[in-house]
């Protein structure tokens, strides 16, 4: 509810664990705006409305949790694609980006097709890493083990499936590449979020959530020397 009111008398609303967090929110959202021209404030205020919308994603979330909702497959996808922040980033990426016009800005915030894609794909990929190294307590159903119950398959099969999907998303995140030339630095930016998702999720690991995965990639790019 504060978060949705974006105030600061709103942090009345609030246990005292949470109001740190909740000025430090306001603040950081303030900093980013007094970084930016007055002709570019709008991108703050669509990536503020986009992280308040990122909240009522997570709250909905903590509630299928709670109440131990097994959603359809079609549901859970739907929401977990744009609880995976991935619309969010694609969106606060772009506000520091000085040649992108403001039709273009616009486009990355309006949850196209090809934004959809890249969230599905961040989503598909997390969720099958996370099935191999095991669910978190409290965590909603994946979309692996949605599809597993719907459609009354083993682990195996489900993966399969969405693997295929994620070719599909690719197929249409691929299109907006090179079909919407007017807003190419943007989608291309988008294209390259999601091809990075690799590094966190090819063959199955999960280095989003263990980065220490990452390390070797890390020390080769900036503290081994190059041979």
């Amino acid at each position: 509810s504060a978060i949705q009111r974006w105030d600061e008398s709103a942090v009345t609303l609030l246990p005292e664990y949470l109001k740190k967090f909740y000025r430090e929110l306001l603040r950081n959202f303030k900093v980013l705006q007094d970084q930016v021209t007055d002709n570019d404030k709008y991108r703050v205020t669509y990536t503020r409305k986009e992280f308040q919308k990122l909240s009522t994603y997570y709250l909905q979330e903590a509630e299928w949790s709670h109440q131990r909702h097994k959603p359809s497959f079609g549901d859970q996808i739907t929401l977990t694609a744009m609880s995976s922040v991935i619309p969010l980033l694609c969106v606060s990426g772009t506000v520091g980006m000085g040649y992108v016009t403001k039709e273009t800005f616009e486009w990355v915030a309006s949850r196209t097709t090809a934004i959809v894609a890249s969230a599905k794909i961040g989503r598909f990929m997390n969720d099958i890493a996370a099935m191999k190294r095991g669910k978190n307590k409290g965590d909603v159903a994946s979309s692996v083990e949605c599809y597993m119950n719907e459609h009354k398959v083993t682990m195996e099969v489900a993966i399969d499936k969405i693997d295929s999907l994620v070719e599909d998303e690719w197929r249409t995140l691929n299109q907006a590449h090179f079909e919407d030339h007017k807003l190419f630095p943007v989608v291309e930016q988008v294209v390259n979020l999601t091809a990075s998702m690799a590094s966190f999720y090819d063959e199955r690991k999960d280095a989003y959530t263990f980065p220490t995965l990452l390390q070797d990639t890390i020390e080769s790019l900036f503290v081994n020397l190059v041979p």
